[in-house]
């Protein structure tokens, strides 16, 4: 059973050591990987998704449960322990979504696939902004509903420990409850985002400069606190976002009253 990944420190660009020598993410953690566009941020991941052993540019070296990834696998299997969610994500399988998680099912050997693929897509509908039926062919999945599917796919069908996603507040999805979703199967979930409420909903975050691990932060209570504030208030937003849609007029709407209320409660707290 994987408890933990580790990656130990090597060079940032300038080939001078990462200011951080020992990043240890749990089983059951998520870590937001922050930085600049050009900071390194993808290169991490990757140097995690290959398991590196310090033949990467970086030079940076993976550790499973302590142990290299040689010594993990006298043991135990690599393959298969990451799966990724990306944000650039379509089918190009000529399937039914049915027919595509039965099969996912069996090749895992899902004791109960039926029930299993029937918690899939109600996780999928939760996260997607338009239904997702059995019977839809995957190619005709708009790309949010692909990511949602995958999110459902990876979080309860998918045995892989490890999940990397790439930006997945770009991926038209509820990607906080994606979040919460992934981080209650025990999995350990690296986030590549620019997003301020995701990136506080995380336990922790690595800051990336210049091509290195440059700071580690552990999210605080008060941090957690902001995080809700900024949920509340995007809530807000979301809903005004569905009464425009629906072709609704606003301009008297009690709505109004309270994104200024809850917009002035977010900047005290996080003043």
């Amino acid at each position: 059973m994987l408890k933990k990944i580790s990656v130990l420190g090597g060079l940032d660009k300038d080939r001078r050591k990462e200011s951080i020598n020992r990043l240890d993410i749990n089983a059951g953690e998520v870590l937001a990987v922050a930085g600049p566009t050009g900071s390194g941020k993808t290169q991490l991941i990757s140097d995690i998704e290959q398991y590196a052993d310090g033949e990467t540019p970086t030079g940076r070296e993976i550790l499973i449960n302590d142990l290299t990834v040689e010594e993990y696998t006298r043991d135990g299997i690599s393959r298969g322990l990451v799966a990724e969610v990306s944000q650039k994500m379509n089918f190009v399988m000529d399937s039914s979504v049915e027919k595509f998680l039965s099969r996912h099912a069996k090749v895992r050997s899902i004791e109960t696939p039926e029930k299993k693929i029937a918690e899939v897509l109600r996780v999928t509908n939760e996260l997607a902004g338009e239904p997702v039926y059995p019977a839809d062919n995957l190619t005709m999945l708009s790309g949010g509903q692909a990511r949602a599917l995958m999110v459902g796919d990876v979080a309860l069908i998918s045995n892989a420990p490890v999940v990397l996603i790439d930006e997945i507040e770009n991926a038209g999805i509820d990607r906080l409850r994606a979040m919460e979703i992934l981080k209650g199967q025990g999995k350990i979930v690296l986030l590549v985002t620019h997003d301020p409420a995701l990136m506080l909903m995380s336990d922790q975050r690595v800051i990336m400069k210049n091509g290195g691990m440059y700071r580690l932060q552990q999210t605080t209570p008060a941090e957690k606190d902001i995080m809700k504030q900024l949920v509340a208030f995007e809530k807000d937003i979301s809903r005004l976002r569905d009464y425009i849609r629906r072709g609704e007029s606003i301009k008297h709407h009690n709505i109004l009253k309270e994104i200024i209320s809850n917009g002035k409660n977010f900047i005290t707290l996080s003043a």
